[in-house]
């Protein structure tokens, strides 16, 4: 159900045939995104090149799940996005393919193509209105491409810091396991919205990674809600672990 666009990003057939938006691509639209990718891309990476990353605590555990496959599912809060994934794109000359999910919308056209521009790779779908279908699409990037899919549990539009069950049906319908991650930096803005953290510049950064979490196919609700809890207990965990070695490096 999915196939490879011009560009080498994935795109599912459905959505190209529909979305929710009843914008069109025109050349217009298509030239200011072109123009405007450059711009928000340079701006991503001067951020990441005024920041230093001082400490990466559990690197091994990255490791240790690509060494048992080549795709998994990074797990990390919506508002951890600016440095996990940055750490996550450092790893391509190993081997790993992050994707991201962009609304198959006209206006998702501009993420999409910031995302491959990056390196990465593209998953057609809303998270909200074709949950079922993106699992799926997940699914098929995660097991027949290899891509490891970036999951943020809470969503952009919340609730904030709540672990949504996507992330684990995934890994129990692909045996892939779930890598949660979280950053710490030591002095950011926090958006007001939704409390995306954006570093100040010359700020020092640390990541925290913990043990890669597999989910047993045959696993009941009532096992899948407890994991719900057990996984944003660790995400929490591991901002704690990303502060803790911020004070342990302060210079």
């Amino acid at each position: 159900m999915s196939d490879h666009g011009p560009d080498g990003g994935l795109r599912n057939t459905l959505y190209r045939k529909s979305t929710r938006s009843g914008r069109r691509m025109t050349a217009a639209r298509r030239i200011l995104y072109r123009m405007a990718v450059p711009l928000a891309i340079a701006t991503i990476r001067g951020w990441w090149l005024a920041c230093r990353v001082v400490r990466v605590e559990g690197a091994h555990h990255l490791d240790e799940a690509l060494a048992r496959d080549s795709s998994l599912i990074p797990c990390y809060w919506h508002q951890h996005q600016l440095y996990c994934g940055k750490l996550l794109l450092e790893q391509r000359s190993r081997g790993l393919t992050v994707g991201w999910l962009v609304s198959p919308s006209v206006d998702g056209e501009l993420g999409a193509m910031m995302v491959r521009r990056i390196g990465a790779a593209v998953i057609r779908g809303s998270s909200t209105h074709t949950g079922a279908r993106a699992l799926r699409d997940y699914y098929h990037a995660l097991v027949k491409e290899n891509v490891s899919p970036v999951i943020t549990p809470d969503g952009p539009r919340g609730p904030r810091f709540k672990f949504k069950p996507g992330a684990i049906l995934l890994a129990q319908m692909s045996g892939r396991p779930m890598l949660p991650m979280a950053y710490a930096a030591s002095r950011a803005w926090l958006v007001k919205w939704d409390k995306f953290v954006i570093p100040f510049p010359l700020s020092r950064i640390a990541i925290a990674i913990g043990p890669p979490r597999f989910v047993p196919r045959v696993t009941d609700p009532a096992g899948l809600e407890r994991l719900q809890g057990e996984m944003e207990l660790e995400l929490k965990r591991l901002y704690g672990v990303a502060r803790a070695a911020l004070m342990q490096n302060p210079a």
